[in-house]
């Protein structure tokens, strides 16, 4: 019970919630916006890539493949908004990035369909939707590294794993504001305007996200760096493949289970849009209850220990959660509790993740490493979780594709965290109490012994 009572100890430093409310609305309004475009999926294919002729399964496939676009570009996001956070800061990177997600985002809400502007409208949207990508590259990378940087002593487990937390809040979020149109709305209403709404909505909380970017310092660790201590590119490359394959299972079996379900149960399994929906709340509810305590305990115990209990648990439920789904004699509130698990399992690699990608990084190449390690393995993974799960479905027939697909990423990161060894900065340290000088002290050991090269901060 201690590790839940230490959720809430007052954190004396000022400076560290704010980066840490500061980092977190970013995250919120990202993945609300992820949320709504997924649980809308259906709504959106109609609307925008289905023109007459077209089936509705080849709508959705259209659907999810402008989902995937966005997620293949977040790679370039991370690699282009890093290399400037590195460079200038995190604070300036953090203030761009939010103002580029709210207005594209925002602009979803307004955009002409099908029936209005004819191919125009799927191409408007899958450009909003590679600016999201771009925005939302630079936004994770941005957000880890500040909450990371400011945490204290022995709690970057727990400050990282407010990211994870954010990203259940934001696809709680859109989930609620879905629940919450198709409740008052009758279905006519919800496909002409009501699905607009929620992308709406995501301008004043992108305004405001903004004003509290605009008061943040700059961290202690880019600010106090005496030079830029940069490890050689080849053992960086291998860390951010390294960190990939660690954070797969996390992508694959989130998308899986929090995103992804609805459409599959309405698709595969004839469940109606509220009844998704609800399941999806509880699959998020369960995410959301496991991650803080889970980043937490990783602080106490390790990352790795924390991150393969939950790969390892959805290598071994997969398959009998989907099939208990499938079983129409078992009760809704089996299956409810069944969901609001899977979502808990999660947590559990979600919440030591961001800080285990951090500690692979020294604080030079933070924000691009980490920021590449996580978008690489999420544009596979995530990305193209929809669109791989329903054209499988649809060639193969087979109702247990999603399982097998979570529980294959899941074996993979199991392997790569139990046997890969971290080749840059802390070299896979688990104690958090180890501050961004030790880490940089470790790589100028190297550097004079000719293994990297150091340069003045501009």
């Amino acid at each position: 019970m201690k590790v839940f009572s230490d959720l809430f100890r007052p954190v004396p430093d000022r400076s560290a919630v704010t980066a840490l409310i500061a980092g977190s609305v970013g995250n919120f309004i990202e993945w609300y916006e992820f949320g709504v475009y997924g649980y809308f999926a259906t709504v959106i294919a109609a609307r925008f890539f289905t023109p007459e002729g077209a089936g509705a399964a080849e709508g959705l496939v259209r659907t999810y493949a402008a989902f995937a676009l966005a997620f293949f570009f977040r790679p370039l996001g991370a690699a282009l908004f890093g290399r400037l956070g590195d460079r200038v800061g995190r604070r300036p990177v953090l203030i761009l990035v939010i103002a580029l997600m709210t207005a594209a985002t925002a602009l979803i809400g307004v955009l002409p369909t099908y029936a209005t502007a004819g191919v125009l409208a799927p191409w408007l949207l899958t450009f909003l939707r590679v600016a999201q990508g771009l925005s939302a590259g630079g936004e994770f990378g941005g957000a880890v590294s500040l909450m990371t940087e400011f945490a204290p002593p022995g709690r970057r487990g727990l400050y990282g794993a407010w990211q994870s937390f954010t990203v259940a809040l934001g696809l709680l979020g859109g989930a609620g504001v879905a629940a919450l149109l198709a409740t008052v709305l009758d279905p006519a209403q919800l496909g002409d305007w009501g699905w607009r709404l929620p992308f709406l909505l995501a301008l004043p909380m992108g305004l405001g996200a903004l004003w509290l970017r605009l008061r943040l310092e700059e961290t202690p660790s880019f600010r106090h760096e005496p030079v830029r201590v940069v490890p050689p590119a080849r053992e960086v490359r291998a860390a951010i493949a390294l960190g990939a394959g660690r954070v797969m299972g996390w992508a694959a079996a989130g998308y899986t289970f929090l995103v992804v379900l609805p459409s599959y149960l309405q698709s595969t399994l004839g469940a109606s849009f509220r009844q998704a929906l609800l399941a999806t709340v509880l699959a998020n509810a369960g995410f959301a209850v496991a991650v803080l305590p889970a980043g937490l305990l990783s602080d106490r115990v390790g990352r790795r220990p924390v991150m393969v209990t939950g790969a390892a648990l959805v290598v071994a439920l997969s398959v009998p959660l989907f099939n208990l789904l499938q079983d129409a004699g078992t009760s809704d509130a089996v299956k409810g509790a069944a969901v609001f698990g899977a979502g808990a399992v999660v947590g559990l690699m979600a919440g030591p993740g961001p800080a285990m990608l951090s500690e692979l990084f020294p604080t030079s190449v933070r924000h691009t490493g980490l920021g590449l390690a996580y978008a690489l393995s999420n544009a596979v993974f995530s990305g193209c979780a929809g669109l791989i799960i329903t054209r499988s479905v649809q060639w193969t027939g087979n109702a247990d594709i999603p399982a097998y697909y979570a529980a294959a990423a899941c074996a993979v990161s199991v392997l790569t965290l139990t046997v890969g060894k971290c080749p840059v900065g802390q070299a896979n340290r688990e104690d958090t109490d180890a501050g961004d000088r030790a880490d940089v002290r470790d790589v100028v050991r190297r550097d004079r012994r000719g293994g990297g090269r150091a340069e003045p901060r501009r």
